[in-house]
């Protein structure tokens, strides 16, 4: 359902659920809260898991309302799992202080409250009035704008009824702990020995000694920010060949270098803001924004760049001072083949390898790799020397993980953040959530465990006959010697548990819903603002409707023959400001990518309701 028309001043209304987590609260002091309790409060329900990149972009954009609005309106992050490892509640701790969330956080591993407001999608929002009632919802990335309007006119309406309740709220800080490392993110060493590290919590890069324990110096102030001394949660780490290194700034969405003889850091590429869709995706560097760049790596001669917030591979040529989106569609999942085509899903860990770039692909629990194209391959041919293919090693899609050794065909991992070169031609995984190093031989195919028991392992650099590993949540670089043999471990399979929805077989209506924000419409003075994307996981379960088009309701057809399967559906609407008299309007983008779990049923339903921004009737 596409409707544009600005939202009636006389909103529909739906009573809240109540707030369940078995976890219980985290950030309250050790209270536990009701929905009674907060009556007289605007309280925004943000369902969010730690693993998920487009969940940390809401975070952020939640900051400054959060700031403005502290006496009026409580966030409440419902925690809301898909890996096994983000249901344990030490971890999800650990992802309140590392992503510095400020405000209260409902652990719910069994999905309870998920469940109670039909959540379908990481992340969305719901606005729960003064009163109790449910007034909005949002899915994905991009409502800020529309949530400080929503929540101006809730704040003025009930001030008016006398049923706003202005004061401090919930949120009781954590007491700070005292350490020399606060979640490291990645390391690489310096010539001469030294190890940088990337202390992304405390947002700087630490150098420490060659026994990776003492601190030599701090790069940065320490304070988020986008200056000449600041940084914002960096993670990936590359020498260059000049002796520079090249960072990933992630939440200022931009590189840095710093020169590790004069002291010196400086922005090579990015604006500080966050990419959006339709937004260029190539030239000068320091114009053409990045989205959550998460590792870097110097292969084919220039910086490769895993941008986790788009689902892509970017390049940065230092020579030309040039950025330019190399691989993926930013289409979320697993499709190998031609670079332009393909799709990931987070990239976040990158490794060059003689003739391959390997890639830890987290959220579909994959070891892949870039390649230059071979004349074999389907579009390869004269002229196309500069072509590239991706290939996966290890990993299906984005629903199935676990810890499995053996062929690489059926081997599982979960969530990797890393990967390592090898001297012998293989591959060290940091299996981030699985809290183990794995090996994947490219001459076998077999996978194997190195070590166990690494609180989640992010990074891993080598460092003479050792590898020492970065354990982000014990917040510390262990030194390990490579085994000669791998660690037996007991094999787990996972499939992320979602509660399926029934359709019914045959013919499927799909509506997407969008509602423009008051005082906002649709963009169409370029051509259409909307867009929909539609596959299928396995794709014979779509027999028609899938592709992309820009209408956001579709007519899909179900094959006969496939019981079950997952509908990956992708929506972007543009909104802008509807003033007449305003020649250039502040425009919005609002997108999600939803994984809807199906199950083919006769008694199931033929119309299957998604929401954007709005409410579905």
């Amino acid at each position: 359902m596409n409707d544009a028309t600005p939202a009636p001043s006389r909103r529909a209304r739906v009573r809240a659920p109540e707030l369940i987590g078995k976890g219980g609260w985290l950030n309250t002091g050790d209270t536990s809260y009701t929905l009674a309790d907060l009556r007289g409060r605007i309280v925004i329900l943000d369902f969010w898991t730690f693993c998920c990149i487009n969940c940390l972009h809401v975070l952020d954009e939640l900051r400054e309302l959060e700031e403005k609005h502290r006496d009026t309106v409580v966030i409440i992050g419902v925690h809301s799992p898909k890996f096994v490892h983000e249901a344990e509640h030490q971890a999800v701790v650990d992802a309140v202080e590392r992503y510095e969330v400020h405000h209260p956080v409902l652990d719910d591993p069994e999905l309870a409250t998920w469940k109670q407001y039909a959540v379908r999608a990481w992340p969305t929002l719901v606005v729960i009035d003064p009163e109790g009632y449910v007034v909005a919802q949002h899915a994905g990335e991009g409502h800020a704008h529309a949530l400080a309007k929503l929540v101006a006119e809730l704040e003025a309406e009930h001030a008016a009824k006398g049923t706003l309740r202005r004061g401090d709220g919930p949120y009781v800080p954590p007491e700070p702990v005292a350490s020399d490392l606060r979640f490291p993110g990645k390391a690489v060493e310096l010539p001469g020995g030294r190890l940088l590290v990337s202390d992304s919590t405390r947002h700087q890069l630490v150098e420490l000694d060659a026994d990776g324990e003492t601190v030599v110096r701090r790069i940065g102030s320490g304070q988020r920010g986008f200056g000449p001394d600041t940084f914002s949660e960096p993670q990936g780490l590359a020498l260059l060949p000049d002796g520079r290194v090249i960072v990933a700034d992630t939440v200022n969405h931009a590189l840095r270098t710093y020169d590790p003889v004069s002291g010196v850091t400086e922005t090579v590429a990015g604006t500080g803001r966050q990419w959006w869709q339709g937004a260029p995706t190539s030239g000068p560097a320091l114009e053409v924004a990045l989205s959550s760049p998460w590792d870097v790596a110097w292969w084919a001669d220039r910086v490769w760049i895993a941008m986790a917030g788009v689902h892509q591979l970017w390049t940065y040529d230092p020579a030309t001072g040039t950025v330019e989106a190399a691989a993926g569609t930013t289409n979320e999942g697993l499709v190998d083949g031609d670079a332009a085509e393909a799709w990931f899903a987070q990239p976040s860990g990158l490794a060059a390898a003689g003739d391959r770039l390997w890639i830890a692909d987290s959220e579909t629990s994959a070891l892949r790799w870039v390649e230059r194209k071979r004349e074999t391959d389907a579009g390869a041919g004269a002229g196309d020397g500069d072509g590239f293919v991706v290939r996966t090693a290890v990993g299906t899609g984005l629903f199935d993980f676990g810890h499995r050794d053996g062929a690489a065909a059926q081997a599982l991992l979960q969530h990797p953040l890393g990967v390592t070169a090898l001297p012998d031609g293989s591959v060290a995984v940091c299996d981030t959530y699985n809290h183990a190093l794995r090996r994947y031989d490219r001459v076998t195919g077999e996978v194997t465990t190195l070590a166990t028991d690494l609180r989640e392992p992010s990074d891993a650099v080598l460092v003479g006959e050792d590898i020492v590993v970065v354990e982000s949540a014990r917040h510390r670089l262990t030194r390990l010697r490579l085994p000669e043999e791998a660690v037996r471990v007991e094999s787990v399979a996972h499939r992320t548990q979602r509660a399926a929805t029934g359709v019914a077989p045959g013919a499927l209506r799909l509506d997407v819903v969008f509602t423009a924000p008051n005082g906002q419409k649709l963009d169409t003075r370029y051509g259409p603002s909307t867009r929909l994307l539609v596959s299928a996981t396995p794709p014979e379960l779509l027999l028609e409707g899938g592709g992309a088009g820009t209408d956001l309701s579709r007519d899909l057809v179900l094959a006969d023959g496939v019981p079950e399967g997952v509908l990956h559906v992708s929506a972007m609407a543009a909104s802008c400001d509807d003033d007449p008299l305003n020649e250039y309007p502040a425009c919005h983008v609002h997108q999600q990518d939803w994984g809807v779990p199906v199950v083919v049923d006769d008694t199931g339903t033929n119309r299957l309701g998604l929401v954007l921004a709005g409410l579905d009737a």
